[in-house]
Formats: structure tokens, C-alpha cells, sequence
């Protein structure tokens, strides 16, 4: 039976911005699902296990892995992350469309198994803007930082592989236009193409 939900699959490296632009858009579209994915990482300071992420072992973890339970999971800075499939199916199967936030790695194996999603990837609008975002954060250390950064370029190297792309270079535009992209067709997302002019020579100034 087809699922009656949309999948939108959203990627982005670490410190643009991903995890504030997906919040807005639930306030601004509350019918939407999102899948809170499970994590072997330690929480952050504000996190709460069940809303911002299921934080598990790596034991239990791998015993989740090998259970089949996850609909895609992947290793991100030393960390493991996974979708629970149950949990986004049966969301689409009841008619919500979900948002799933997940790096670059997770996002090619929801394409191969969901050929239909909408796949779209957030960039900074600068490698100066990302720097300064991730030490906003003040959570890591200036070596944590300069892993990130180096990790970011490989992060967004893999934005072509995307259906749509936004810049977060204003939050306010940025959440407009992944609101154009949940709610318009094919004609009203063709504006944000991955693909697009100004993708294609912003990127080479980011993964440099």
C-alpha cells in the first residue's frame, strides 16, 4: 500500500543552522511529523532524551542495527545516529508528511529505499559564517571547531546529490523557502534547485 505522507529528508553540516530551521518550520506547520532519531552522543545541556533525540548506548545501538530497526543510520564525528523505521512509517502511513533530519550518509540510503522523498540540503552562506555559528556555540574547543570545519567541506561537497538547496544566510528567507518547499509542487520548488547558478558558485567557496 503506498504511503499517503511525504518524506522530506533535510541535510546539513554541523552549525548551519539545521536544527533551528526545522523547529521554526514546525511552528509554522504543526501538522507536520518529525522523527526523532536515536544517538549514541552525549546529550547537550538543553537536550531532552525523547524530544531532541533518543540517546542510547552503543551496545544497545548496534543491537538496534542488527535488529533491522533503523530505516537508515550512519557515523557522524565519532557518533552514531539512526531513523527508527516503525516510527516514520507509520506516520506516512496515517497521512503526516515527516521531516527527517539526517546527515548527507543517512540521506542516500533514505533515497535508494524511498525514491519518492523530497531531499533538500542547508548551506551557510560563507565558511566564516559557519566558523562563527559553531564557536557561537561555545561548546567545543578551538580543535573540536577545526574537525568540524574540515568535516563540514566533505558534508557539503555531497549537496548536488540533493533535490533543493537553501542558503541560511537570513533565517527568516531560509524558513520561507523550506516552507515553499513543503507546501508548493514541482513548479513552486524549481526555484531552489540544488542545481541551480548561484549553488553552483557558492559551493566551490564553501568546500575549499
Amino acid at each position: 500500500m503506498p504511503h499517503t505522507g511525504l518524506l522530506y529528508v533535510i541535510s546539513a553540516p554541523s552549525g548551519a543552522g539545521k536544527t533551528s530551521l526545522v523547529k521554526a518550520m514546525l511552528a509554522a506547520r504543526p501538522e507536520l511529523a518529525v522523527s526523532v532519531s536515536h544517538t549514541t552522543r552525549t546529550p547537550r545541556p538543553h537536550e531532552v532524551n525523547g524530544r531532541d533525540y533518543h540517546f542510547v548506548s552503543r551496545p544497545d545501538f548496534d543491537r538496534l542495527v542488527a535488529a533491522g530497526a533503523f530505516l537508515e543510520h550512519a557515523s557522524v564525528f565519532d557518533n552514531q545516529y539512526g531513523t527508527g523505521r516503525e516510527q516514520v512509517l507509520a506516520q506516512l502511513d496515517a497521512g503526516r508528511s515527516v521531516l527527517l533530519e539526517i546527515d548527507w550518509q543517512g540521506a542516500r540510503q533514505v533515497r535508494s529505499r524511498f525514491p519518492e522523498c523530497v531531499s533538500i540540503f542547508i548551506l551557510p552562506p560563507s565558511r566564516a559564517a559557519l566558523e562563527e555559528r559553531l564557536r557561537s556555540r561555545r561548546t567545543d574547543s578551538d580543535a573540536v571547531i577545526a574537525r568540524r570545519l574540515r568535516d563540514a567541506a566533505t558534508d557539503m561537497s555531497h549537496c548536488p546529490e540533493f533535490d533543493y538547496a537553501v542558503v541560511n544566510d537570513r533565517f527568516e528567507t531560509a524558513v520561507a523557502e523550506l516552507l515553499r518547499l513543503v507546501d508548493g509542487g514541482q513548479p513552486a520548488r524549481a526555484a531552489l534547485a540544488a542545481n541551480r547558478p548561484e549553488i553552483k558558485k557558492l559551493l566551490p567557496l564553501l568546500v575549499a
